[in-house]
């Protein structure tokens, strides 16, 4: 047999690996499971190739970085940037081992001196509040005087078209009390109703214990008709018509019609808060009794299911449980909140810059 048959096949292992290559470049090697040795030149000049640099902090960031040995003797030079790195590793505090010569040790040393922990945010007190609300003050008060002076547009509208009823806008009144009223008959009475059904089954349960089951009536007249239903009614109205209110006129501003009103001498307030305000004050009561109403309908069915007061009684204890006085408090309730309602919708309608993302926002 040929002697150039016994010889060992070069070994391509060896020219593809670059720390044979390059034996300056910074690594990490594990001669044992829990001892590292880190080999190369830890400086500046040799982080500057972005593929050693990479290659090494991958290395470091499976490193754990305590229990384990470390042994920086074989680092042919560290200056204060690899001092960093490998500082910044041990999370700013010395390994429990650790090899190292005296010039090594004196670079660590001042990288450990001149280190800086990142302060934690400090807890707020109460002056940063202050200090955060007086920072906000002037944009809040310019603010509420943008919306005083709309109010006092509106008393001024509403004086104007007192005096003078053939020049209220009638039109665009009974068009707003279409849109906001009518229109929203059918939402309104879905939810009245599940939240009746949902408060009388829940409220059973508990007079069923103490055995007050009549008491069921005065609970529901008074929740529903006094409190529950103006509520329901105002979170409905105000995410319904009055986003409606505000899109309407940031779009009349997007498309400059608001300029040419302004050109042609028709006031904003007068046709355009003004018909708004005042159907909602208007439809606002009517859709809280009708929103009762449907909540009292299914809190009867609720009732006579769980609890077996037929509606009959229902109708001739509710009278008593809830007096009159009740439904005007319900009543002028609503008419507060249809304004409210109207005024902040428009408000922010006006305050729409003329562009598509102001309008979205």
């Amino acid at each position: 047999m040929p002697s150039s048959a016994l010889e060992p096949a070069p070994s391509s292992s060896r020219s593809s690996d670059p720390s044979a290559l390059d034996p300056d470049r910074p690594r990490v090697e594990r001669p044992s499971a829990g001892g590292v040795e880190a080999h190369g030149c830890w400086t500046a000049l040799a982080f500057a190739d972005q593929r050693d640099w990479k290659a090494l902090a991958s290395a470091l960031a499976q490193l754990p970085a305590d229990g384990v040995a470390w042994d920086l003797r074989p680092i042919g030079q560290l200056d204060h940037i690899g001092g960093q790195l490998l500082w910044n590793h041990w999370e700013h505090r010395w390994p429990a081992q650790l090899e190292l010569n005296q010039q090594q040790r004196a670079v660590l040393d001042q990288v450990a001196q001149y280190t800086v922990r990142e302060p934690e945010d400090p807890q707020p007190t109460l002056w940063d509040f202050f200090l955060r609300f007086a920072n906000r003050g002037p944009h809040m008060l310019e603010t509420a005087r943008r919306f005083i002076t709309l109010i006092g547009q509106f008393v001024l509208d509403l004086g104007t078209m007192l005096r003078a009823p053939h020049r209220a806008p009638w039109r665009d009144i009974s068009g707003h009390l279409y849109s906001t009223g009518a229109t929203a008959l059918p939402i309104t009475a879905l939810v009245g109703l599940l939240i009746g059904i949902v408060l009388a089954y829940l409220t059973s349960q508990q007079l069923r214990q103490y055995g007050g089951e009549t008491f069921i009536v005065n609970i529901l007249g008074l929740s529903l008709i006094r409190e529950l239903g103006p509520v329901l009614a105002a979170v409905l109205i105000a995410g319904r018509s009055g986003s409606a209110m505000t899109a309407q006129i940031g779009v009349m501003r997007v498309t400059e019609e608001l300029d040419a009103m302004r050109v042609m001498g028709i006031p904003h307030g007068f046709r355009l808060v003004l018909p708004r305000v005042l159907a909602l004050a208007v439809a606002m009561p009517l859709i809280s009794l009708w929103t009762a109403a449907a909540a009292m309908l299914g809190g009867m069915i609720a009732a006579d299911l769980s609890l077996g007061i037929s509606p009959a009684y229902f109708m001739q204890a509710l009278p008593r449980a809830v007096p009159l006085a009740n439904i005007w408090l319900a009543l002028s309730k609503s008419a507060v909140f249809g304004i409210l309602i109207a005024l902040i919708a428009c408000y922010h309608g006006m305050r729409v810059l003329p562009n598509t993302e102001s309008l979205g926002r």
